[in-house]
């Protein structure tokens, strides 16, 4: 054989050996965009919409956040904490119908109180708290964004009326998913569970009626 077929079959081999790597590398990237698609959910197309569409950089933010908090585990809260958390909220939603920014406001710390309740990130450290929530919790968090920037908007003297009061309603039943999600009892922390799975499934029965920011008042004698 000579050398020149010799130095032939060689850069044909490297040639393949490059694209073979290429490929390799491609497919694991396709992969590991895909786990992270499953793992955020719609948090994933937020952070897409946040890099212009650029799905490589919205990636390593996303696979940043699951390096920092993925190993984070959450902490049970104990049945008194439970209680305490559940009547403030529920007051929360009662002062709604005549306070409704004071209502959000309160919803606002109530989460970041209840996140940092079951070991997330403290409450002052808004942005880190959000990003470990949105690995844990990713199809709710964004409730806890929307309460947080109705809370901390700029506010004009049309605030409690029109959209402004729609904005807030739709925030705080939004964000009443993320707390049911925190405050739920843990399967194996002999607490009573309640049905539907992690994250999604209706309310439990008990707190239902609480969800009327529209009530109606009893007529005067």
């Amino acid at each position: 054989m000579s050398t020149g077929v010799i130095i032939a079959l060689i850069v044909v081999v490297a040639v393949v050996l490059v694209v073979a790597a290429v490929l390799a590398l491609r497919a694991r990237g396709s992969q590991h965009g895909g786990n992270l698609k499953r793992r955020f959910g719609p948090e994933y197309d937020r952070a897409v919409a946040r890099h212009d569409g650029d799905t490589k950089a919205a990636e390593r933010e996303l696979a940043g956040r699951v390096e920092r908090h993925g190993a984070l585990r959450e902490r049970p809260l104990e049945p008194a904490e439970r209680e305490r958390f559940e009547a403030r909220w529920t007051a929360a939603q009662e002062r709604f119908v005549d306070s409704p920014r004071e209502a959000v406001g309160e919803a606002d710390r109530l989460l970041a109180e209840l996140a940092a309740a079951r070991g997330f990130p403290d409450g002052a450290q808004y942005e880190e708290q959000l990003a470990a929530l949105s690995v844990h919790h990713a199809h709710h968090v964004e409730g806890y964004r929307r309460v947080h920037r109705v809370t901390h908007a700029r506010v004009d003297g049309a605030q409690d009326s029109g959209a402004g009061t729609e904005e807030m309603r739709a925030s705080m039943v939004e964000a009443r998913a993320l707390f049911e999600d925190l405050v739920r009892p843990d399967r194996h922390d002999g607490g009573r569970h309640r049905a539907g799975t992690h994250g999604a499934g209706p309310a439990p029965a008990r707190a239902h009626h609480t969800w009327s920011f529209h009530k109606s008042r009893p007529k005067e004698s």
